[in-house]
């Protein structure tokens, strides 16, 4: 090998171990910033929920409790899949999935309250009627949606060959 074949394949590694530590530096920021926001949020769900039980709260209030509980939910697997990514190098679509799932889902539970509101409303007025269709079928879109996820994920799970969900980690000791 000559000698300036050594210092390109020198400089290729310290490229990449320099570029490899960055990627690190960055994805353990993003995690502290995503572990903050997920702390900010259980406080926040935490008092929500604790002024529901203390009003005895409706419908509207115990929406809003789970709709920022599954935001939370949403932001510990985004946390999840950025430490995954940190420790195998590797980025996995299945935990996407799972954040595209639970925001359907809490898409789905809104639109059912709003839905709900309307239909109970004492003045039907066209204007309603023309939001209860739209939202019955933004309901059905987010339902094949759902449904395509979930087949998705099922996929995923069959698709491996050690059976465990995408993103998991070995045990230590496994190869």
């Amino acid at each position: 090998m000559s000698a300036h074949s050594e210092d390109q394949g020198r400089l290729t590694r310290l490229a990449s171990a320099i570029f490899l530590h960055t990627e690190h530096a960055i994805y353990a920021a993003l995690g502290l910033l995503l572990a903050l926001t997920a702390i900010v949020a259980l406080v926040d769900a935490a008092g929500l929920t604790w002024e529901a039980m203390r009003a005895l709260g409706g419908a509207q209030q115990i929406l809003e409790v789970i709709d920022r509980l599954l935001f939370l939910l949403m932001l510990i697997e985004i946390l999840h899949t950025v430490r995954v990514s940190m420790r195998s190098g590797t980025l996995t679509c299945e935990p996407f999935l799972i954040v595209g799932l639970i925001a359907s889902i809490r898409r789905v539970l809104v639109i059912t309250l709003q839905s709900s509101e309307i239909m109970h409303a004492k003045d039907w007025s066209p204007e309603k009627q023309a939001l209860f269709q739209a939202s019955m079928i933004e309901l059905g879109v987010l339902a094949g949606l759902i449904l395509t996820m979930v087949f998705a994920i099922f996929l995923l799970h069959r698709a491996r060959d050690d059976g465990r969900p995408a993103g998991e980690e070995k045990p230590t000791g496994e190869s």
